[in-house]
């Protein structure tokens, strides 16, 4: 399961008014290979989903994450920062052994 801060909820709704994006159009989030701790994370809407897709919903987000990203990202907190230091979503993996000043890639 992945949990949505409120913070983040917020961003999302607000993101997709913004952007004119339906209801039915949810947030997807994998893993990929890169960034320069080895694993990167991608985050976008997406209305298709396939038979190895799990949905999750917090707060009213749903989300789809594939099979194989889910292996990395169980517990993983979705979190959105607008500090000093950046702005932006970041993701709180308790599975990252790792990750990246930038905290877009991490390694496990």
């Amino acid at each position: 399961m992945i949990i949505v801060s409120e913070k983040a909820k917020d961003r999302i709704l607000e993101l997709r008014q913004e952007e004119n994006r339906n209801e039915e159009e949810n947030i997807r989030v994998s893993v990929k290979g890169g960034g320069c701790s080895g694993l990167m994370y991608d985050l976008g809407f997406d209305n298709k989903t396939t038979d190895s897709d799990q949905i999750f919903e917090d707060k009213g987000v749903k989300i789809i994450v594939d099979r194989k990203s889910l292996l990395y990202l169980a517990g993983t907190t979705l979190e959105f920062t607008d500090g000093l230091n950046g702005k932006g979503f970041q993701f709180v993996n308790p599975n990252a052994s790792r990750t990246c000043g930038c905290g877009e890639s991490f390694s496990i």
